[in-house]
């Protein structure tokens, strides 16, 4: 699977391994990733792509506000 703005990762790696993260932008062969509660949108994680899972969840709508990614996620984990 791709990864890509906007989607639903899991990280494999790292203190926040098995948190699901919003892919907020892709530079390289980083992605910066969100979770709106710990992981705020003004500071997102920067995460090497190799230590991420990416989920068959692709978010294609806007995400502005911290509320909004927590959401997201939470609906994710409500399926």
């Amino acid at each position: 699977m791709n990864i890509q703005k906007g989607s639903i990762v899991r990280a494999k790696s790292g203190r926040d391994k098995g948190k699901f993260f919003l892919v907020l932008s892709i530079e390289g062969h980083f992605a910066f990733i969100a979770d709106g509660k710990t992981r705020k949108l003004e500071k997102p994680k920067k995460k090497n792509l190799l230590h991420l899972a990416a989920t068959t969840v692709v978010y294609t709508g806007s995400a502005e506000t911290n509320p909004q990614i927590k959401r997201i996620l939470s609906d994710l984990k409500n399926d």
